[in-house]
């Protein structure tokens, strides 16, 4: 049980911040008509949490963070993607009445989806980081108990923000706000993107 507590508790204070990765669900959720539309960015998503998630529970969190050069590498890809990504977002059509669903296909959801998962250093490095350190302290079952809390917080927290997004685009105005918090949203990112470079310098 304090295995399960444990890995509750340490997902949602990792997955709660507003991110890159939320803020990309969020709108898909708000962007389409029916909120089916919006599964192939919220599953891609908490698959790649879950790859993650087991990635660091087996031990890989300890040659990652030992690993200066590839830490170096994935923050330079990160960069120049966040950089795209706050461009893509700051442009993005939020009419929620035409071409529904036209800019993010399934196949760019899952493409975009994917890319803020396992592209974001900051993602990466919290996932491997704390959860795979934190794992260390159990073993055997009690670990297998940890390690499915952290990953059914994420699928339930991306179905979740899916849902209060598309309840936010049946507003009146949806159009207005969503313009407003994607160019928000670009903001942040493009600040992590700059805070990403100077780290790197």
């Amino acid at each position: 049980m304090e295995a399960f507590v444990h890995g509750v508790i340490l997902a949602f204070g990792l997955i709660l911040p507003l991110g890159i990765q939320n803020v990309f669900i969020f709108n898909q959720g708000a962007m389409h008509s029916k909120l089916h539309k919006a599964l192939p960015a919220v599953i891609t998503a908490a698959i790649c949490d879950t790859l993650l998630i087991s990635l660091a529970v087996a031990g890989v969190s300890v040659l990652v963070l030992s690993m200066d050069g590839l830490r170096f590498f994935l923050s330079s890809i990160g960069f120049f993607f966040l950089l795209y990504m706050g461009w893509v977002m700051w442009k993005s059509d939020s009419n929620l009445t035409e071409n529904d669903g036209k800019k993010f296909t399934a196949k760019r959801q899952i493409t975009f989806a994917a890319s803020v998962s396992l592209l974001n250093p900051h993602a990466i490095m919290d996932t491997i980081g704390v959860i795979g350190t934190s794992s260390i302290a159990y073993e055997g079952y009690e670990k297998l108990v940890f390690a499915v809390a952290c990953i059914g917080i994420s699928w339930l927290w991306f179905i979740g923000l899916a849902i209060v997004g598309r309840q936010v685009g049946q507003l009146s105005k949806a159009s207005n706000l969503l313009k407003r918090f994607n160019q928000v949203s670009a903001v942040i990112i493009w600040g992590m993107a700059l805070y990403m470079g100077y780290q790197m310098i």
